[in-house]
């Protein structure tokens, strides 16, 4: 069973959900954590949320008309309980976009904690040459007190459709990545990764290359995820769109800063349109947990940093209901949160859900669920210092 409670924060109401384990798993009670349930500040959509190494929650969100609207950034440092007053991060207003859930804002922490956000232009953006869709990419000034000027990191590969990603690691290595056709071909099946490599912490970024020479495809209005681990290592996970059916999900990895990327198949799936999927990734001790979903089911796999080998995938427990958007996050015990949304569609909202899991991958406690996941709108987890779990949405 649930107890449910509510406290007034300083962005109006916050549920609070604590778990209370059922006979069934009386064995895991001193360790099953407390999940909390908070809303978007401001009434916003599609949050991202990460924490640095120093324990300070960073979230960007979305705010305004979906088709030109604005992203802003919070912070909360550790021990505390209230977030900062939001900072603009787009400088040209109404240049972000939310329609179809996947084209919103990305973010990474990189060196020395600087916030680092990449995005999907909309039509209020500048376009490309020959008024193409941009990947607009700001970072945290020196001083954390804005955001710098956004700017386009495509210089060729243009066709953007499902959403750009960012990784940053604590070198200060940038990724800028996202799909798209090679020049002057279309086609699901022609599509392709592409990265953009800054290694002076967003300063600069060199002109885009090709990540993988596999033809895969890539499905077009799916998102991708940019992933830095604590050794530098990168990861993108993908869905590909082989032949136009194979709808496949890829992980890419690299040991060099992005020189060279290594491929493989997580998981197969036949389909034949588009299922406007994303995917998320997020460190748990020596491994990085991927989460993607696959035939309206959530999964995610457990990648061994020194190894690379990865587990089987592992599924949500329970009869999938249109599960979508999964995100993860771990805490200092390498337990496990997946969330992810159920019922979503276009223009419509649906509810959030959520397992808890332990270090092992087995599921502790029941399912938890909260309707009132907006139209457009994502979710987004993190752990806090005594090891229990905010889910936001």
């Amino acid at each position: 069973m649930f107890k449910t409670k509510t406290r007034i924060g300083p962005f109006g109401a916050v549920a609070a959900l604590v778990f209370i384990a059922c006979p069934a798993h009386a064995e895991n009670d001193k360790t099953l954590p407390v999940v909390t349930l908070m809303r978007v500040p401001n009434r916003g959509i599609q949050p991202q949320v990460a924490v640095d190494r120093r324990g300070t929650v960073h979230m960007i969100y979305f705010h305004g008309e979906p088709a030109n609207g604005d992203v802003f950034y919070v912070r909360m440092d550790k021990g505390e309980e209230t977030f900062s007053p939001a900072l603009q991060v787009n400088s040209t207003p109404g240049s972000a976009i939310a329609i179809g859930n996947i084209r919103g804002p990305q973010m990474a922490i990189g060196k020395n904690g600087r916030v680092h956000v990449a995005w999907n232009g909309s039509d209020k953006a500048t376009k490309g040459p020959h008024r193409e869709v941009p990947l607009l990419y700001s970072r945290l000034n020196d001083a954390g007190t804005a955001f710098e000027p956004e700017r386009n990191v495509i210089h060729a590969a243009y066709g953007l459709d499902g959403g750009g990603s960012v990784a940053a690691d604590d070198a200060g290595n940038v990724y800028v990545a996202w799909h798209a056709p090679k020049p002057a071909v279309k086609g699901e099946e022609n599509r392709c990764v592409w990265v953009a490599h800054s290694s002076d912490e967003g300063t600069s970024f060199a002109p885009e290359r090709q990540a993988f020479s596999e033809p895969t495809g890539a499905c077009g209005c799916c998102g991708m995820k940019a992933f830095a681990d604590s050794n530098g290592r990168i990861y993108f996970l993908y869905r590909s769109a082989t032949e136009r059916v194979h709808r496949d999900m890829y992980l890419l990895t690299s040991n060099d800063q992005g020189s060279r990327f290594q491929g493989e198949k997580l998981h197969e799936w036949e389909a034949g349109t588009c299922p406007m999927s994303m995917e998320s990734f997020c460190q748990s001790g020596d491994a990085v947990l991927a989460a993607w979903e696959t035939a309206d089911q959530v999964y995610f796999a457990r990648i061994d940093q020194k190894s690379g080998k990865r587990s089987a995938p592992i599924a949500a427990p329970g009869e999938p209901n249109r599960r979508k958007f999964p995100v993860m996050a771990s805490n200092a015990r390498r337990q496990t949160i997946l969330v992810w949304t159920e019922g979503m569609g276009w223009q419509k909202g649906g509810e959030v859900a959520w397992q808890v899991f332990d270090d092992k991958g087995k599921p502790i406690g029941d399912i938890g669920r909260a309707n009132g996941v907006p139209t457009w709108s994502l979710v987004a987890a993190f752990p806090r210092p005594d090891g229990s779990f905010v889910v936001v949405y």
